[in-house]
Formats: C-alpha cells, sequence, structure tokens
C-alpha cells in the first residue's frame, strides 16, 4: 500500500503492520529520514512487573519518557486486567512529561492529571497503594505539582531532572 500525500512505501514491520521507521529523538519526536536518532523501544514485549518497573525507571531516568511510555503500554496491553488501570496511568504520566517537556502546556498537564487520577482511582479500587513497590501517591504528589509547575508557564521542564520516582 502507498502513501499518496508522499509518494512512498509505507513503514512496516515484519508483520506487514505500518509502522512510522523514522529516528526519533529522545523525546519520541520524528526526525527526517537518514537522522540519526535514539534506539527505538520495542514494542509488544511482555515481561514481569517489576521488570517493568525498572526498565521503564531507567529511561525515565535517562530523559526518555516517551520510551518509557511504551514499556508501561506493553504491561497495560498484555498485563491482567486487574493491573491494566495500573499500566495505563503510569503510561499516561510518562506521556504527560514527555508532552510537557516537548513545550506542550496544556497536553502535558492535563495528562499529568489524567495519570494522578487514574493511580489513585486504582489504589482505591485495589485497596494497592505500593504495588510492586511503587509508591502511588508520591507520583499522584509528583505528577499533580509538575502539572501545575507547566500551566504556571514555568521553564519547559528537562525530561531527565524532572523523572518521578517510581519507587522509594
Amino acid at each position: 500500500m502507498s502513501d499518496v500525500s508522499s509518494g512512498r512505501d509505507r513503514d512496516r514491520d515484519e508483520e506487514g503492520r505500518a509502522r512510522n521507521a523514522r529516528p526519533r529523538d529522545g523525546l519520541g519526536r520524528p526526525l527526517p529520514y537518514g537522522a540519526e536518532g535514539v534506539a527505538r523501544q520495542p514494542e509488544g514485549v511482555v515481561r514481569a512487573p517489576e521488570e517493568t518497573v525498572t526498565e521503564a525507571q531507567a529511561l525515565l531516568d535517562a530523559g526518555r519518557p516517551f520510551h518509557a511510555h511504551e514499556v508501561f503500554e506493553d504491561a497495560w496491553k498484555s498485563g491482567p486486567d486487574e493491573e491494566r488501570g495500573l499500566w495505563r496511568a503510569l503510561a499516561q504520566l510518562a506521556v504527560g512529561l514527555t508532552h510537557s517537556a516537548r513545550g506542550n502546556t496544556a497536553g502535558g498537564a492535563r495528562l499529568l492529571r489524567r495519570g494522578a487520577t487514574g493511580l489513585t482511582a486504582w489504589a482505591e479500587a485495589t485497596g494497592r497503594p505500593t504495588p510492586f513497590g511503587i509508591d502511588l501517591t508520591s507520583l499522584d504528589v509528583w505528577a499533580t505539582t509538575l502539572a501545575q509547575k507547566v500551566e504556571d508557564h514555568a521553564p519547559t521542564p528537562d525530561a531527565a531532572t524532572n523523572a518521578p520516582r517510581l519507587r522509594p
């Protein structure tokens, strides 16, 4: 199948699904073909919850929240139903940090708050405030504080400096 707008064939993965093969920067923004980007996170990887948290934290610490979001998304899509709300909320926090670091104040703040609300709702519904060692209360405070800073038009946050601590 061709991409009519560019005259190029669409990028596809090994299974034939459309995938954009353009290189990306550390915040997941597409770069021009041929530019040097950062390594992409493989999609669809099934990990143990502890491995998900460890890998996502390393990516957050490296200033790559977009890539951490993809790790959380894998857990959200492959994990048990009762954990999906947790992983979805964590993915929203990571993407909220991504948008904030890109300078998208409205979208970043909105996603940070949506993720915080999701974590609180999940913790209340399950009675688990520290699943897999993740301190959901501290993440809620981190997300709402950063969302307010972003809305107050503080300087665009650096993703690595402002990365949350998933575990104390």
